[in-house]
């Protein structure tokens, strides 16, 4: 459970205790959610479909995936629109995120039509290094990112802006939907859940 003072605040603080031991406030929950279970659908491909523990896996976070969906931060639609533009205006900028002197940097992951961006940084304070920062829907007609005709690009750090924060409202509502606790913890199952899914195709189970 959340400490008080912060249940009555408008916005989580990223960074900040959740009240249990080890976990912090995470600061892309939505985003970070949609990005696992997008995986974890796509690495259940590999598992035959007759297999009851892809059925039940399938299902439970199809139908968590949803929730998760219905649920928009405010300033959302605006942000999206920016964060396609600057992905099809600098795509070199998000192919890989090993190419700089600090680690940083950023790549894309498709699943559907959404388009995830996920950045590896290092924030001062901060115990974690990587997150997910945001996903935008891009149509069937939308261009593929193709690094081979962008090689010109200047490799300038883009001032790439998270997707907005759910409130503090928004993120007891999802809670309350989901059923399994804080946000926070919800991210570690479903990390967990996709960890199990590699595991099992390294064993070939």
């Amino acid at each position: 459970m959340r400490p008080t003072f912060r249940a009555l605040a408008s916005y989580l603080e990223p960074g900040t205790p959740t009240g249990l031991t080890g976990l912090w406030t995470h600061k892309t929950p939505r985003s970070t959610l949609l990005y696992l279970y997008g995986a974890t659908l796509n690495r259940l491909q590999s598992i035959p479909e007759t297999s009851l523990y892809r059925q039940s896996v399938e299902a439970t976070t199809k139908h968590r995936m949803g929730l998760v969906e219905k649920i928009v931060p405010p300033g959302y639609e605006e942000w999206s629109v920016k964060a396609k533009e600057l992905m099809r205006k600098y795509p070199h900028q998000f192919e890989a995120a090993s190419d700089r002197i600090d680690g940083s940097g950023a790549r894309t992951y498709k699943f559907g039509n959404r388009v995830f961006v996920v950045g590896i940084e290092h924030d001062t304070g901060d115990v974690r290094s990587q997150e997910w920062n945001g996903e935008s829907q891009v149509g069937s007609n939308d261009p593929i990112i193709d690094a081979a005709e962008h090689q010109n690009i200047n490799d300038e750090k883009l001032q790439w802006e998270d997707e907005p924060q759910l409130t503090a409202e928004q993120v007891k509502e999802l809670e309350q939907q989901l059923g399994a606790g804080l946000i926070e913890e919800v991210i570690q199952v479903a990390e967990g859940e996709l960890q199990l899914i590699e595991t099992m195709e390294q064993a070939q189970v």
